[in-house]
Formats: C-alpha cells, structure tokens, sequence
C-alpha cells in the first residue's frame, strides 16, 4: 500500500508539482473570462449542433463539456442525445410513438438480475478521491492553465476525437464538491516511497513521463469512484425500482454494471504493473488487453444514450414520484451535489479522456526517447471505439426521425416511396413559396402558395404543410433528377426566387417550379445544397 500524503490541499499538491515539471511555476493562472466566447457566433456559423457536419462534428465540438463551460458556453440541457435537433425541425414534431414507449410496452422476460456489489478499490489511491466530475473540471483548468503557452487552438484539436462528444451535464459552478467533503491529496507517482529512492537517477522528463502514466491510475481511480456512487445510490435503489418498468430501468442504466467491472478490471491490471515495476513501460499493452472489453461495454451504452436522455425528460415531467425519488437521492453525500445525469454520461466521458491520457504518455515518452510499447496502437485501438460510438449515434439518431417522420408524410394520391430504408437520412428542410406566374409580355406573379421540401440524401420531397403532417405534392431521386438554376432579373421576380427542375417526378415526368426562399442567404445555402453530389 503506497503512502498517501494528506498535509496539503488536494489539487495544489498535484498542481505544483506538475507545473513545476513542466517549468510553469513562474506563469500566471490563465484568466478564464478572456477565454469566453458567445454561443450565438458559434450558432450563427453553423452551430454547435449543425447537421451539416453530422453529429460526428457536434459530438467533436463537445467532446469536453466542461473545458466549453469554463469558456463560457452555455449549451442547451436538452443535449445531443435528446430525440431534438436545433436544425432538424421534423425531429422536433410529436413523434405519436416514442421509442421509449415502443420499448416499454414490449414484453420483457429476461434472467434475474445478477447482484454486484461495488466497492472502490486501490492499492494506490484512497478513497478521498474526488468523483470523477470534479477531477474531470479540474483537469480542464489545468489544460487550459497550459494553453496559455501552447495554444489554446492546439488544446481544443487535441480535444476533437475522431468519434464521440458527451450531452451537456453540470456546469462548472455545481460539479465542485461542497464545503467539508473536498478530498485530501492523494500521492503522485515520485510522491510512492518505492520511488524516492529512484528519482536521484531519473531526469526531470523521466519523471514527466511517469507522472502522466500515473495520471492515468489516478483518473480510473477517479472514475471508478463516480460509477460506484452511481450503481450503489441510483441503480441499485428500490425506490427508483417501484416506480420504474423493467424496461424503464434498462434504458435508463443500460450496462453501467458491465462498464464498472472492466474499469476495476482494468484499473487492477494498471495498479499490479506498477507494483512489479515502479518504473511503468507497458501501458499500452495493457490498454490493448482490454481493447475488446472496452468495445463490448462501451459501445452499445454509449450507443442507448440518446434514449437515456429522452427517457429521463418524459419521467421528469410525467411521472412525479421519480421527480422526487430523484431529488432524495441527488440529496445523499456519496453524490456531492451531482445529479443523476452527471453520473450517466461517465462512460463517454471516461472513454474519451482516455484517449488524451494516452496522448500525452506518448508525447512524454517521444520527449525523452523512452519506449512505450504499443503506445501508439492503443490509442488507435481506443480511437476506433470511440469512432464506432459515434457511428452507431448518428445511426440511431437518423433512424428514429425517420421513424418520426413517416408518421407524418401523407403520399395521398401521389405514388408513395418507403421512407424507412437503410443510407437514408435527412441533409435539410425547410419551406419555400411557389409562385405560379403569368402575363405574356410582361411577368406577374399570380399566386404564392407555401410548399416544403424534405431533402434526403437520395430523395426530394415536395409537400403542403397540414397541421404537424405534410402531405406530398410530388417526389424525385436526389441528386440525379435534381436541378435548380437561377432566374434572370429581367423577369422581375424577387431575388430570393430559383427554378427547381425534377427531371423523373412521381409520374415519370419532369416539371419545373419557380420557389422563392424566405432570404437570399437561405436561397444560397439551399442552391449548394442542391448542387452538391
């Protein structure tokens, strides 16, 4: 059992020393109000959550929430796991049957429930670690604290996984532990008594090195606290159970018991290489030993996030029993002031933070020419499964508006098409006015009827809004029987307006359409659209 020092404050132990590795202990603390930054521009480019870039992109953008929040975003709490999109307006349309309903009518017949008792367990770390939101926040000042000499666009692409992002949790101000529960410093790597005797003969990059793999002892430590919190006072609660289906109860903690096993699994085999060699080396085969564990935890729990979102929201405000069940629990000290949804979104966010531990082992070692083997795999190994996660999200997420959206398109007398097919989703919508002009000289316009389109990425569709149902005037593939083109001044028809062309419609026929959009710079952003392949 390594020694653990409890004279000093928590994070000003690790800090100072870190900085002082690092030879940032004449730097001044990085200002976190220079760093903050409208949301409203970010919105007005694209948006957090543009679907232009797929979700791929808004998971990216938020692929640290907590390093956004100290830059003074505030983003929605519906988050991107929730069944609404800020630019996918059919998503935001009642869906007569959420999937969540669907689920909970089914029949469930599955085995009893194993029973797992969690307990934090660390040879190295005590239990006066913090929960894992508040080493999360922690960790980002600290990165932020180091921005200030390496780039603050460095800090936010290293952050930019190829994968996944996590839905919003709490803000800074509340994921910090209260006043009387905030943990005693725990021991850094050269802090060991097994290591003191050793540090005369290692340099001050060896001794970088060794911290960063160390940090990620720590931060499994750390995270493997917070999911116990999270199965002890929430999961394994029989409130919540009595006022919980089945189903209800699966969709909302998903395999979170399979997530805490491989994460004590793995801290386990991380805190045993450490006992046989104090000088640690085999990280990363250590990280590839538990690659195919990892995929078949993460993977499908990242993957039902998006109904966990959903889910909480319609018993927040349909079921008031849980509403209070909720709020007694969130009340209990092991939670420290967070919530239920901070505890859900770990697993993301542990498996990402993952990835940039790795990241900065790898530069440490590249820094003193140090042999980490296999290092460089495991973080693709890591990368790959988060990328799946992502791909798995957007999948599920296009499904489910397709789901929605079927249940309001109407083909009436139009030959109808099977909106549910696989490779569909949806590029954009929006509405337009037709006019129907007239005149042989000279051209008027005789009427504006509202009109609008559903752009798939291999199907138009042109409707005529009723209510929430859009019932279809006609249909076309995209983009191969697609057209548009602009319209000539002279004709004085108003700027905004273009010629839509569907060369094989519903009928096997080609018409052309004069459509206006609501502003030329909508007319623009519709016209690459159109144009694109």
């Amino acid at each position: 059992m390594a020694h653990v020092m409890e004279d000093e404050g928590f994070w000003a132990d690790r800090d100072a020393v870190t900085e002082a590795l690092d030879g940032d202990t004449d730097r001044p603390g990085l200002d976190e109000h220079s760093l903050k930054t409208n949301v409203e521009d970010c919105e007005a480019s694209g948006g957090l959550y543009c679907t232009s870039g797929g979700l791929a992109e808004a998971l990216r953008t938020v692929a640290s929430l907590q390093l956004w929040s100290l830059m003074g975003f505030s983003l929605p709490v519906s988050s991107l796991f929730s069944l609404e999109s800020s630019s996918l307006k059919s998503s935001d349309m009642p869906c007569e049957e959420s999937e969540v309903k669907r689920a909970d009518a089914m029949e469930v017949s599955s085995p009893q429930e194993e029973t797992y008792v969690a307990r934090f367990k660390s040879g190295y770390i005590n239990r006066s670690v913090p929960l894992y939101q508040e080493f999360w926040i922690n960790s980002m000042k600290k990165d932020l604290h180091r921005a200030q000499h390496t780039g603050l666009s460095e800090l936010v692409t290293s952050v930019h996984l190829p994968g996944l992002k996590t839905p919003p949790a709490s803000s800074p101000s509340s994921v910090l532990s209260p006043p009387g529960l905030q943990a005693k410093s725990y021991a850094l790597w050269q802090e060991l008594p097994q290591v003191k005797s050793l540090l005369n003969s290692l340099s001050v990059h060896e001794i970088q090195l060794q911290e960063a793999m160390f940090e990620l002892i720590v931060s499994e430590a750390s995270y493997q606290k917070s999911l116990i919190v999270a199965l002890n006072v929430f999961q394994c609660s029989a409130e919540l159970k009595q006022v919980l289906s089945r189903v209800q109860h699966h969709v909302l903690f998903s395999n979170l018991k399979d997530v805490c096993r491989v994460s004590e699994r793995f801290l386990q085999d991380m805190e045993s290489h450490l006992g046989q060699y104090v000088v640690m080396s085999q990280v990363g085969d250590i990280v590839l030993n538990h690659q195919q564990p990892f995929q078949k935890v993460y993977v499908p729990y990242i993957t039902n996030m998006m109904y966990q979102e959903a889910l909480i929201t319609q018993l927040l405000q349909e079921n008031k029993k849980f509403a209070l069940i909720l709020k007694k629990l969130e009340k209990d000290p092991q939670c420290q002031r967070q919530t239920l949804k901070s505890f859900l979104i770990l697993p993301f966010q542990g498996i990402t933070r993952m990835t940039l531990l790795l990241e900065n082992i790898l530069k440490r070692a590249r820094g003193v020419f140090s042999n980490v083997p296999n290092l460089t795999e495991a973080i693709e190994a890591v990368r790959k499964i988060v990328g799946e996660c992502d791909r798995n999200v957007q999948q599920m997420k296009r499904t489910e508006l397709l789901v929605c959206l079927d249940k309001l398109v109407d083909f009436g007398n139009v030959k109808s098409v099977p909106l549910i097919t696989r490779g569909r989703h949806l590029i954009q919508e929006g509405t337009f006015k037709h006019l129907i002009v007239g005149g042989s000289h000279r051209v008027s316009i005789v009427s504006r009827k509202d009109v609008y389109i559903h752009l798939f990425n291999d199907l138009l569709l042109l409707s005529v809004k009723s209510g929430n149902r859009f019932v279809v005037q006609d249909h076309a593939p995209f983009p191969d029987k697609v057209r548009v083109k602009e319209i000539e001044n002279f004709l004085g028809l108003p700027p905004e307006s273009f010629l839509l062309r569907l060369s094989n419609n519903h009928n096997r026929y080609s018409t052309t359409l004069i459509l206006a959009a609501p502003t030329r710079l909508e007319k623009e952003t519709w016209m690459k659209v159109f144009s694109s392949k």
